[in-house]
């Protein structure tokens, strides 16, 4: 079990790692002064990342708990 736990571990630090791109392209691009198109088109590429990011952390977070629990 503590391969799970490893595993779950490094999936919930991708899984940040991400959201930590989101946040740095999404205040890059309110940076730069875009137009609302362009705005959109960096939200729109991001928003789906930050999904998959918070998806993969809680997939992590969730493999660690089952690895302690079963451990």
């Amino acid at each position: 079990m503590t391969a799970l736990i490893w595993i779950g571990a490094a999936m919930t630090g991708v899984g940040l790692a991400g959201i930590i791109w989101c946040i740095v392209t999404v205040a890059r691009a309110r940076k730069a002064g875009l137009d609302d198109a362009g705005i959109r088109t960096v939200l729109r590429r991001v928003v789906a990342v930050n999904l998959g990011a918070f998806a993969l952390s809680a997939l992590g977070l969730g493999a660690v708990v089952a690895g302690l629990l079963l451990g």
